[in-house]
């Protein structure tokens, strides 16, 4: 019986063939990974979203919304948990003790999806606390505020940002990324505070805090709240005088950082585009300045 001999592949056409597969690679991985940007920016969006509606669901309910931070240091996002679908979580806080209080040490731990950003891929600052990535304007959400809508948005509840996103703290102490590690002064540096004021600090790799957003139940600055006197990823750090104010700016992985306005929508500022004049203007709810052409 006479047997054929088998056809195969020579050499240089498996070569061939595996070139064209790389190249095909190549071609696929750019837009797999536009995909799921999009998708993640998309849940962004959502998850502020969701927050910009309880926002009007507890205005509504209450005629006002919830301080940013109360004298318990609980904050907004703590307050709009029956919001969100999360009445069982609120019912788990004691408001009338404090936020580090052994009363609020379980809830305070629980890690909610609707607060992290899955375009941050740190999703916990510290093991024993929930983190946010989601911080409330403090000239709208501040120490026992009772903003109203719109009483308290004369320029427009579609021109004032409320809520934005950034980046957490990575929770180390040293001075490596001005998006993860912020300058930590005392309350008594707050007054006279210049924008700069972190640098010379950053630096020279002093008082460096890496907590950045560590915990969504604590409202105070760069934990729950915002100032934005710089623009989003200013390369300047950021800085907490005792949770009590400061210098900040909205830190994203990529140029374009999500907001929440006071009407309940939600858009993306293109952190090279836009001006410190125009958002600022945005941040302020009252100023009667119109936003410049690049908002």
């Amino acid at each position: 019986m006479r047997r054929h001999p088998r056809s195969g592949m020579t050499l240089f056409e498996l070569l061939v063939v595996l070139a064209i597969l790389l190249i095909l690679l190549g071609l696929l991985l750019p837009a797999i990974a536009r995909v799921r940007s999009a998708a993640m920016r998309a849940q962004t969006s959502n998850n502020l979203k969701q927050l910009a509606l309880a926002m009007h669901a507890h205005n509504d309910v209450y005629g006002f919304l919830p301080p940013g931070v109360d004298d318990n240091h609980f904050s907004a996002t703590a307050k709009l948990l029956p919001y969100i679908e999360q009445d069982n979580v609120y019912k788990l806080i004691d408001f009338k003790k404090p936020i580090d209080d052994k009363a609020n040490a379980t809830v305070r731990s629980f890690r909610i999806k609707t607060f992290l950003s899955p375009r941050d891929p740190i999703q916990t600052v510290h093991n024993d606390c929930g983190a946010t990535n989601y911080l409330y304007n403090d000239m709208v959400f501040g120490l026992n505020t009772k903003a109203r809508i719109p009483a308290s948005f004369p320029d427009g509840t579609s021109n004032t940002i409320v809520i934005g996103e950034t980046l957490k703290g990575d929770g180390g102490a040293e001075a490596k990324d001005v998006r993860r590690q912020y300058v930590r002064l005392k309350k008594s540096d707050l007054k006279g505070l210049k924008d700069d004021a972190g640098v010379k600090f950053f630096k020279d790799n002093k008082n460096i805090a890496g907590d950045r957003c560590a915990c969504w139940i604590d409202g105070r600055f760069l934990m729950g709240t915002f100032n934005g006197r710089l623009r989003p990823n200013d390369p300047r750090p950021d800085v907490s005088c005792e949770g009590v104010g400061g210098v900040s700016a909205l830190r994203a992985p990529d140029d374009t950082v999500s907001v929440a306005l006071a009407d309940g929508s939600v858009r993306g500022v293109n952190a090279k585009r836009i001006s410190l004049t125009t958002w600022r203007n945005a941040i302020n709810p009252a100023d009667g300045n119109l936003l410049g052409n690049d908002w």
